[in-house]
């Protein structure tokens, strides 16, 4: 079938809105008509090259959709239903998925890396026969794509499209980070270091798990603001009185620090913003090239926890339902994320608006 998608042919852009040949779905694989995908700092960083993928690829990791088409052997979905996209597809058999650490699925890995889908191969093609890649297993940005269903989560069918698609990542990254990684717990003091999508979903978790103190922590004031309005107890600016402030307001630092921001000067500052006995807690990918440097001695001397978190450390299939429930009880307000819609040919601009700090979650409605 014919789709168009935001195709990336080479570093530094611009994406190219390109007519599409998509094959049908393949063995346990499924055709989604894309209702809505997630502008994130993700794509960004294929985009400009930080994070280095096969190219050309369809870019779009977060989406949201409805089952049209299912391929052989694919059980777990009927044609009419709604789902979730995430971006690692969980084999479910490997020895992570096996210890409950679907997010470190090692065939999704391998077929990320590979930008392929998780049965092998890709599913589409450019006019002059070149295939792209797909992004992370979903490659969102089109009309239409063809996914492995271990990379869908069934949703209600009332919730809509563009609210839908954050569940994706930006809720499972952060809400997760928050939940799981973090282990918020009602009266911890929190910070939470950049305020995207994701930064702001860790924030709406916190202030779920009963946090008694929300430090929001980024240097774009209307982020701030946008916090504040959320449920932060405080903001601060981010830059090189960061951590100082932090520790200031939370009494000699927080319990529980997320660092969102993939800049690897910043996790140090969030290290140094947490509290003896507390966890840091990073999400954000940082340039492959980058380090960091902490004090070793407080690792020891201060019983301090330094973590990574990948998909929020979620089982989307468990973690996306439960996130869900709490978004339709009012007590994860995801809509708030929300910066606008636009349409599949407004995509750069889009980006231009999330690189400039103007944005913090916009959707493509195809």
């Amino acid at each position: 079938m014919r789709t168009r998608g935001a195709v990336l042919t080479a570093v530094g852009g611009p994406l190219e809105v390109l007519d599409l040949e998509l094959d049908p779905p393949g063995p346990g694989e499924v055709l989604v008509k894309v209702g809505a995908t997630g502008l994130c700092h993700s794509d960004l960083s294929v985009i400009d090259g930080s994070r280095v993928r096969p190219l050309p690829m369809v870019l779009g990791h977060e989406a949201a959709g409805e089952v049209v088409e299912t391929g052989p052997g694919a059980s777990d979905f009927a044609v009419g239903d709604r789902v979730v996209l995430s971006f690692v597809p969980a084999c479910g058999s490997c020895r992570r998925c096996a210890s409950g650490r679907q997010a470190l699925c090692e065939p999704g890995a391998a077929a990320n890396r590979e930008g392929s889908l998780l049965g092998g191969g890709r599913r589409l093609r450019l006019p002059d026969g070149t295939r792209p890649h797909h992004h992370l297993g979903v490659s969102g940005f089109a009309e239409y794509a063809v996914v492995s269903e271990k990379s869908a989560t069934r949703v209600p069918d009332d919730l809509a499209p563009e609210v839908a698609a954050l569940f994706g990542c930006a809720v499972l990254t952060g809400a997760g980070a928050a939940f799981h990684s973090a282990a918020v717990r009602p009266g911890d003091r929190v910070a939470v270091f950049g305020l995207g999508g994701v930064g702001l979903a860790a924030l709406l978790a916190a202030r779920a798990a009963g946090a008694s103190q929300i430090v929001a922590v980024d240097v774009v004031a209307h982020k701030r603001a946008l916090a504040r309005r959320l449920g932060a107890t405080h903001d601060v600016a981010g830059g090189a009185d960061a951590v100082a402030a932090v520790r200031d307001l939370t009494g000699g630092g927080a319990d529980k620090v997320i660092d969102t921001t993939g800049v690897a000067a910043v996790l140090e500052q969030a290290y140094l913003a947490t509290s003896a006995g507390g966890t840091t807690v990073t999400v954000g990918l940082p340039h492959p090239e980058r380090t960091v440097t902490l004090p070793a001695l407080s690792l020891v001397a201060e019983e301090r926890t330094l973590k990574g978190s990948y998909l929020g450390s979620c089982v989307p299939r468990r973690d996306v339902p439960r996130f869900v429930d709490l978004y339709r009880a009012g007590r994860l307000p995801v809509h708030e994320l929300l910066s606008g819609t636009l349409a599949l040919d407004d995509v750069n601009a889009g980006f231009a608006r999330l690189a400039s700090g103007e944005a913090v979650r916009q959707v493509v409605v195809p």
